[in-house]
């Protein structure tokens, strides 16, 4: 606890702040595109300039929380600030404190984005995981395309495909396996419910729903934010 105290002493008033199972930052609708009133209450439109911006992202590994909370911060200028790995080390350590605890005073925040996706498109997004070996970068070479059925909507996500020099440089992670994945989305579902509950009772929880990849996802993320006149007016005044 006391490195996290460290870090977030650290950081301007206005930061994100990212983990796993307390993870990433920003905000999010329903499939409805409504955020549940009966637990939540959409942030208030103002600049962001003026008011502190403490808002967390969680959701299944694969689910875009980095993606997202990177767009995010760079769009309203605050920092992202990674505390996964702190937050586990300090539940692992059998310290005094727990994990309600931990929660409580990592940092006091205003917002918790649960990013959800079909667990066929996040099986098919892990799977397409790619890193090139001598660049570093990130990619995905799978294209899923989930046909709707039962009146629920389809879903098309295109790949992320790494420039022609990095082609035949991709590796895939040994982890990245079919089995291996579906065990970690299982262990993330069971692990995150307290979470989400924890967030959830305070009224700092809201779901959202992709829709698709970020073309479709990236509007209505901001929308669900009060966030999407701020991307035209930073737009039209640069």
């Amino acid at each position: 606890m006391a490195a996290i105290t460290r870090l977030v002493k650290r950081a301007s008033p206005s930061l994100s702040v990212s983990s796993t199972a307390a993870r990433r930052l920003f905000c999010s609708e329903s499939s409805s595109h409504a955020p549940p009133q009966d637990h939540f209450h959409a942030p208030q439109r103002k600049d962001p300039k003026d008011r502190n911006v403490q808002w967390v992202f969680l959701g299944c590994p694969g689910v875009g929380k980095g993606t997202y909370a990177s767009r995010l911060c760079n769009l309203i200028g605050v920092p992202h600030i990674a505390t996964g790995d702190l937050v586990r080390h300090e539940l692992a350590s059998k310290g005094p404190l727990s994990s309600q605890e931990i929660l409580e005073r990592v940092i006091d925040i205003d917002l918790v984005v649960n990013l959800k996706l079909q667990e066929e498109a996040l099986l098919a997004k892990c799977l397409g995981r790619r890193i090139c070996n001598q660049c570093g970068g990130n990619f995905n070479v799978a294209s899923i395309d989930i046909k709707g059925e039962n009146g629920s909507p389809g879903m098309f996500m295109a790949p992320l495909l790494p420039p022609a020099h990095c082609m035949s440089k991709l590796i895939t992670r040994s982890d990245d396996t079919e089995a291996v994945v579906k065990e970690r989305l299982r262990i993330y579902n069971e692990m995150s419910k307290p979470v989400e509950e924890f967030y959830r009772s305070r009224g700092k929880l809201l779901e959202f729903n992709l829709p698709g990849g970020i073309p479709e996802s990236w509007p209505k993320l901001l929308q669900a934010l009060n966030l999407d006149d701020y991307e035209e007016k930073r737009s039209a005044a640069a």
